[in-house]
């Protein structure tokens, strides 16, 4: 009887129906892995917005040829409804220390936003028919950060992945450069590198309303 009872159990659904809503997939680094462990990472805030299961596939450290890596394709046509990326931080920072990064950059997108390995990435993904919200990253509280100095790099990387938005069609830019006021550390964790619980939950809610806003037209 009780294995009758497992197998039962086994057959319900666990998420969302794929009629409910959005199906999701994120992949990135520790922006969006941050928090995992407790629940209260930006995938689960998006999941719990949206009210739909969220494959996260994000990890800690990951640069972009790891990120590239993460992206599972849809087995079926119309199975993934959005692919929601971040990425190109680690390169910068661990990967040339966010100095003379010119080339490493290049790398990741070129300056009209149109060639390297995040373009190329979103064009495979918009080919097996998601969109995509490529999301960039919080800025530093101003002072006593470790990656303070990466700011100008940071800036630089999101305009180009604004002009690789602007040149795709089915792809957008959720910017959070203006999230955090100068000195406020509400919005980081102990490190004041990766996002709070504060700065995820406002992160993946900024994110749930865009999809939102996105899919109604």
């Amino acid at each position: 009887m009780r294995f009758i009872l497992l197998f039962i159990y086994l057959l319900l659904p666990t998420g969302i129906s794929a009629q409910s809503g959005p199906k999701v997939q994120i992949i990135g680094d520790s922006l969006m892995a941050t928090h995992v462990l407790t629940g209260r990472a930006i995938p689960n805030v998006l999941a719990k917005e949206l009210g739909v299961s969220v494959d996260n596939n994000a990890a800690l450290g990951a640069t972009i040829r790891r990120i590239m890596t993460q992206y599972e394709p849809p087995k079926t046509p119309g199975a993934l409804n959005w692919v929601v990326i971040n990425g190109g931080g680690n390169d910068l920072w661990l990967g040339c220390g966010c100095s003379k990064c010119a080339a490493r950059l290049a790398q990741i997108i070129s300056p009209d936003g149109a060639r390297g390995a995040l373009p190329d990435l979103i064009a495979k993904i918009r080919a097996d028919g998601a969109r995509v919200l490529y999301v960039g990253y919080l800025r530093s509280p101003g002072f006593g950060s470790p990656i303070e100095h990466c700011r100008d790099d940071g800036d630089e990387l999101e305009r180009r992945a604004a002009q690789m938005a602007a040149q795709m069609n089915g792809v957008w830019l959720i910017s959070n450069a203006e999230i955090v006021p100068f000195g406020d550390r509400s919005f980081h964790a102990f490190d004041r590198i990766h996002p709070s619980v504060k700065g995820s939950r406002v992160i993946g809610k900024r994110i749930a309303s865009a999809i939102r806003q996105l899919d109604m037209r």
